[in-house]
């Protein structure tokens, strides 16, 4: 029989090499079904270890069908052989498996649409890597850890962005600069929605913040290749599990954490991690921050647990009119935005800023 081929996606082969280099630990494969289901369901693995959000690779079901009949399938990214798959297991997702990890069924949310364009046959098993150079420069745990050892960090806060660095985020990330010997800031790089920041503004800020504000020796930073899925409070606990992974102790979830317009509620986050922290095996510790906003009476962006004025007084950090001063060239409300921050984000290009 001729070997099975698969035409992977990015996506898939980002997920492929966090796969074989520990990012995605305990996983070793794609999910099969029991793996998928019980995440799907209990948001854990047949193992008892905390999980969150399926990873699959979806193929046609012709191939599904050849390649658990042959034993063995092979993974091609454009055009050229990258892994081999074994034990593996065909299976079907139904969209109310969608539904229950996202929360919702609409095609409005990027991430239910996302997934819902993809096959819905799944194969799963062990990923054999065939060119061990498609990991170097992945971002791995061995890098990190070295680093984090290196730079004399016992305890290391996670911080997970997907957007250009303003006060809220300041604000959360001082407050984990107080807590633990480092700060690790790791935003996302990979597929984003439409209207997001682009990888290069999100990196022309935060070199320019690192470079002029924070005690260097205390700050990593470095981009974490992978998609957002925007699922809201189970993304949050998985991004928690990648950090953990990378070599944190802690990890910052604040408001709407992941989210996406208004399908979850604020701190809805905050309610799931209570529940996964209280299983007890988690293996880090998730530091739940309130939204911070700019309180005019105090004169400074506070939460409101440190704020006792009224919201007369209260001005949010709005990213939408942030959005529309940097898309106009201008420089945001420096209660929002640090001017040095939106100066160095505007030096990209104004049709470099969003991804269109």
């Amino acid at each position: 029989m001729s070997e099975i081929v698969v035409e992977i996606s990015e996506e898939s082969l980002q997920d492929m090499l966090y796969l074989c280099n520990d990012v995605f630990a305990p996983l070793q494969g794609f999910m099969r079904k029991e793996e998928y289901l019980g995440v799907v369901h209990g948001m854990r693995l047949p193992s008892g270890d905390t999980w969150t959000i399926p990873i699959t690779l979806d193929a046609g079901e012709g191939i599904c069908r050849d390649a658990c009949s042959a034993g063995r399938l092979l993974l091609s990214y454009q055009g050229k052989i990258v892994a081999g798959m074994e034990e593996l297991e065909a299976f079907k997702i139904a969209p109310e498996d969608v539904e229950a990890v996202y929360g919702t069924s609409s095609m409005g949310h990027p991430g239910v649409k996302k997934e819902l364009e993809r096959s819905p046959w799944r194969i799963g098993g062990r990923v054999l890597l065939r060119d061990a150079s498609l990991l170097e420069g992945v971002l791995s745990p061995m890098h990190t850890k070295k680093i984090f050892l290196e730079k004399g960090f016992a305890t290391v806060a996670g911080f997970q962005t997907r957007n250009a660095i303003h006060r809220a985020h300041e604000h959360l990330q001082r407050i984990a600069l107080e807590l633990c010997d480092g700060l690790f800031i790791n935003p996302i790089v990979g597929w984003k929605k439409k209207g997001d920041f682009t990888e290069e503004a999100v990196l022309a800020g935060y070199r320019r913040m690192i470079d002029e504000f924070y005690p260097k020796e205390r700050v990593h930073f470095e981009g974490l290749r992978t998609q957002m899925r925007y699922a809201g409070p189970r993304e949050a606990i998985f991004h928690a599990i990648i950090r953990r992974n990378l070599g944190c102790t802690h990890f910052i979830i604040g408001r709407d954490h992941a989210g996406v317009g208004d399908f979850y509620g604020l701190y809805a986050a905050h309610a799931l991690a209570r529940e996964i922290q209280a299983r007890g095996n988690l293996g880090i510790e998730l530091l739940l921050l309130h939204g911070p906003y700019y309180c005019e009476k105090c004169g400074q962006v506070v939460t409101d647990k440190t704020c006792g004025h009224g919201e007369e007084c209260h001005v949010p950090i709005s990213g939408t009119r942030m959005r529309e001063c940097l898309m106009e060239g201008r420089l945001p409300d420096a209660r929002f935005m640090r001017p040095e921050i939106s100066q160095a984000i505007l030096s990209v290009g104004r049709d470099r800023i969003f991804i269109e």
